[in-house]
C-alpha cells in the first residue's frame, strides 16, 4: 500500500519503482494526511481524526510504503494517542519509509537504476534519529546507511561524501515558518555543505526537506538539481 506522498512526481516514481520490485501496490483514495503537521504544531490532539482515518484506510494491507520518513515515523511513534486496536498495531508495526522497504522487507539492493551524477544525500532528522535509516554523527557506532546502500548500487551515481553529513536542514515542518530567518540559514548552510564539496544532486527520503531545500537554491539560481530518492532509483538515463 502506497501513502500519499506531497509532491506528485515523487508518488508516481514510488510507484513505478515498487511495481519493477514486482510489489503488488494499491493507492487508498480515501487517505488523508497522518496528522503529523498538527501534532508538530503542538495540536497533537487535533490531530485524531486523521489518525483514525489512516488507519481506516491502510489496516487491511500487509504493508503501508511511503517516500516519507518524517511520515512513517509519526505513525510508528506518535499514533499512541488514539486506542492501541489490534488494527491500529498492525499499522504502526507495517508502516516502512521506503528505503527501509526495499532494503530490509524485499531484500534488494541493486533496483537497476541508472544514473550519472555526484549526489549528496540529505539526512532527514526524523529518518535518521528516528526511525534509525542510518547511523548518526553523534554515536560511536559503526557506519551504515539505508539510502547510502541503495544509491552505491546505482549505474554511475558517485556518492559525494559531505563535511557535516548529517546536519539538520532547517525545515522542522511549521518551525520553517515560525523560525524563518533561523530555517533559511540552517537551509543554505546545508546547500554550501553540498556545493563545497561538487555535489550536482541533492537527494534525501522527506519531501519537506527537498521542498526546503529546493526553493532556496531556486531562489538563489544555484546549480543544483533536487531528487527524492524515489526518482532516482527510478531512473534509466
Amino acid at each position: 500500500m502506497l501513502h500519499k506522498p506531497i509532491i506528485p512526481q515523487v508518488g508516481k516514481a514510488t510507484l513505478e519503482l515498487l511495481e519493477k520490485l514486482n510489489v503488488d501496490v494499491m493507492y487508498p483514495l480515501g487517505q488523508t494526511c497522518c496528522g503529523q503537521p498538527m501534532a508538530n504544531s503542538g495540536y497533537e490532539y487535533e490531530s485524531v481524526g486523521s489518525c483514525n482515518n489512516f488507519v481506516a484506510n491502510f489496516k487491511d494491507f500487509d504493508y503501508i510504503v511511503t517516500p516519507s520518513g518524517s511520515c512513517a515515523y509519526h505513525v510508528k511513534k506518535h499514533y499512541n494517542i488514539i486506542p492501541q486496536t489490534d488494527d491500529v498495531v498492525k499499522v504502526r508495526e507495517n508502516v516502512y519509509e521506503l528505503c527501509d522497504f526495499i532494503l530490509n522487507v524485499l531484500k534488494v539492493k541493486n533496483v537497476g537504476a541508472k544514473f550519472p551524477y555526484k549526489v549528496g544525500i540529505h539526512k532527514s532528522c526524523h529518518g535518521l534519529r528516528g526511525l534509525r535509516l542510518g547511523s548518526c554523527s553523534e554515536k560511536v557506532t559503526e557506519a551504515y546507511s539505508y539510502i547510502g546502500e541503495l544509491l552505491k548500487e546505482v549505474s554511475g551515481t558517485e556518492v559525494i561524501e559531505l563535511t557535516r553529513a548529517d546536519e539538520c536542514c532547517g525545515f522542522g515542518g511549521t518551525f520553517a515558518v515560525t523560525e524563518e530567518a533561523i530555517s533559511v540559514k540552517m537551509g543554505k548552510d546545508r546547500i554550501k555543505d553540498h556545493l563545497d564539496n561538487g555535489v550536482e544532486v541533492i537527494t534525501a527520503t522527506d519531501t519537506s526537506c527537498l521542498m526546503h531545500l529546493e526553493g532556496l537554491v531556486t531562489r538563489n539560481k544555484q546549480p543544483l538539481k533536487i531528487l527524492h530518492i524515489a526518482e532516482i532509483l527510478n531512473s534509466v538515463n
